[in-house]
C-alpha cells in the first residue's frame, strides 16, 4: 500500500514521523512530505522525500516556530502567530493538492502530524484516509481531566478543583470557537468549517485513528476518544547514532565524573543565551559535575569548551543520553520521551506551549523534578544527584514504553486494518 506521512520540518515533529516510516517502508510504498529543509534528513534515513513549500514559507515558518518571546497566552503575539500560521497552511494545502492532482499517484492512507491539520482536510476532500499523528496526547480535549495549555494541571483531588477544571475546560473551549470565528472565513478555505464535530470531537483531528505517540501509564486518567491507540514514543534505537542526522563534534566525557545534559530542544531561542550565562555559574559553583548545554542545532558545529562547561551545536539523544546522569530540559516530547527510554532522571524547566503539562504529568509519575522557577537550578540539581527516591516511578515508565514499542503497534495497526 501506498502511505504518505507528512510533516513540517521541526525536529520535534519529523523525527517521530521518519521513525514510524522506517517501521512501515518494509511493508509498503512510503513517502514523506515536509519542507524542502527537511529533505536531507529524509534521505539520510533512506526513505523518499516530496518537498512542499518554498524558502519563503520556511522563513515565515521559522518565524513562527521560533518566536523571539514566548508565546504562552499573550494575546497579541498569539494573534501574529496564527495568523501567519493559517497563512503558511493555505499555501501548504495548496501544494498538497498540486501533489495530489494525478489520483494514480494517491497515496491508500495519509498520516499527518497534527500541526498541520490542513493535510487531513485535503485527503478527506479527495477521498484519501487520513490518520493524525500526536507527539503530545495531552493537548487532546476530553470532557473529564485537566486540560493542557492552562500552566500544567495535575488532577482533581477535591471538589474545587474538579471544579477549576471543569471551568478551565470551558474556557478552551470557548477560546478555540472565539478564535475560529475571528478566522472562519480563513478556516473554511483550508476545509475546517467547523471545530467540533456534531459528536463533539475536535474536527482538526482524524475521526478514524490518532496516533499517540507516547505511552498511557504517563498521562492522566481521562476519556480518551474512540480514535485514539498509543502506539509508543517513536525513538530511534538506543545508543546508536540517529539514522537521519549528520556526525558532529562529540561531547566530551570525563571518566569518574558525574555529567549533565541541558537541553531547551531545536527552538526557544530567545531564552538559552540567558539559560547559558546561568548555567557557567552553576558549572563554576558545581566544579565535580560535567555540564554540556545543547543548542539542538543539527545545522551547526559550534564547540565551546570552558573548564567544566560545554555547550555544543547538537547532541544526538539516541546516542548519548544514555552516558548522562541526569537531564535538565524543558518538556519537549521527544527529549522527554528519551530520558524515559533510557531511564535517566530528568528536571524539566518548560518553557511554553504544552511543556507544562508534560512537567506536571513527569512530575506527578515520580520521573522528573519541575524547575518552576530557574533560578532554582543549582537546588535542584544537587537534590537530584542527593536523592535518587525522587525518581522511583522511572523504572517503571521506562518498561511500559519498552513493552509498548516493542510489540509494533503502528505497523500492527496498518495490517490489521480490514477495511483498506
Amino acid at each position: 500500500m501506498r502511505i504518505d506521512l507528512i510533516a513540517p520540518p521541526y525536529s520535534g515533529h519529523l523525527h517521530p514521523v521518519l521513525a514510524m516510516a522506517c517501521q512501515l517502508t518494509a511493508r509498503h510504498q512510503v513517502r514523506v512530505l515536509s519542507t524542502p529543509s527537511a529533505m536531507a534528513q529524509v534521505a539520510r534515513a533512506g526513505l523518499v522525500g516530496v518537498p512542499l513549500l518554498d524558502a519563503d514559507a520556511e522563513r515565515v515558518l521559522d518565524a513562527i516556530s521560533d518566536p523571539r518571546h514566548a508565546v504562552r497566552n499573550h494575546p497579541l503575539r498569539m494573534h501574529r502567530q496564527l495568523r501567519a500560521a493559517l497563512d503558511v497552511m493555505a499555501r501548504f494545502a495548496r501544494a498538497l493538492r498540486e501533489t495530489y492532482a494525478d489520483a494514480a499517484t494517491r497515496p491508500g492512507l495519509v498520516i499527518a502530524d497534527f500541526t498541520v491539520p490542513a493535510a487531513g482536510a485535503v485527503a478527506q476532500s479527495l477521498g484519501i484516509r487520513w490518520w493524525t499523528s500526536l507527539p503530545s496526547p495531552s493537548v487532546l480535549e476530553a470532557p473529564d481531566g485537566p486540560p493542557a495549555y492552562m500552566g500544567g494541571l495535575s488532577p482533581a483531588t477535591h471538589a474545587g478543583q474538579r471544579l477549576q477544571h471543569a471551568l478551565a475546560r470551558l474556557a478552551v473551549r470557548g477560546f478555540k470557537r472565539g478564535v475560529h470565528r475571528a478566522y472562519r472565513h480563513r478556516m473554511t478555505a483550508l476545509g475546517l468549517p467547523r471545530l467540533y464535530r456534531d459528536d463533539g470531537s475536535e474536527a482538526v483531528y482524524s475521526p478514524e485513528r490518532i496516533l499517540a505517540l507516547g505511552i498511557d501509564a504517563l498521562e492522566f486518567p481521562r476519556t480518551w476518544p474512540a480514535a485514539l491507540r498509543f502506539i509508543g514514543p517513536q525513538l530511534p534505537t538506543p545508543g546508536t547514532d540517529t539514522p537521519w542526522s549528520v556526525p558532529r563534534r562529540e561531547p566530551r566525557f570525563v571518566e569518574g565524573r558525574r555529567h549533565v545534559l541541558v537541553t531547551l530542544g531545536t527552538h526557544l531561542s530567545w531564552a538559552k543565551n540567558a539559560f547559558d550565562a546561568r548555567l557557567r555559574a552553576l558549572a563554576a559553583a558545581m566544579p565535580d559535575v560535567e555540564f554540556h548545554f545543547t543548542d539542538g542545532d543539527a545545522a551547526a558545529d559550534h564547540h565551546d569548551h570552558t573548564g567544566n562547561y560545554q555547550r555544543l551545536a547538537y547532541v544526538d539523544y539516541a546516542r548519548w543520553i544514555g552516558r548522562y546522569d541526569l537531564v535538565v530540559h524543558h518538556g519537549g516530547a521527544g527529549i522527554l520521551y528519551q530520558c524515559l527510554a533510557a531511564g535517566r532522571p530528568a528536571i524539566v524547566c518548560p518553557q511554553d506551549y504544552d511543556q507544562f503539562d508534560h512537567a506536571a504529568r513527569l512530575e506527578h509519575a515520580r520521573a522528573a523534578l519541575w524547575l518552576r522557577d530557574p533560578a532554582g537550578l543549582e537546588v535542584a540539581v544537587r537534590r537530584a544527584f542527593a536523592d535518587p527516591e525522587l525518581f522511583d516511578g522511572l523504572p517503571a515508565l521506562q518498561a511500559a514504553a519498552r513493552e509498548t514499542t516493542d510489540a509494533h503497534p503502528l505497523v500492527t495497526l496498518v495490517a490489521d486494518d480490514t477495511s483498506w
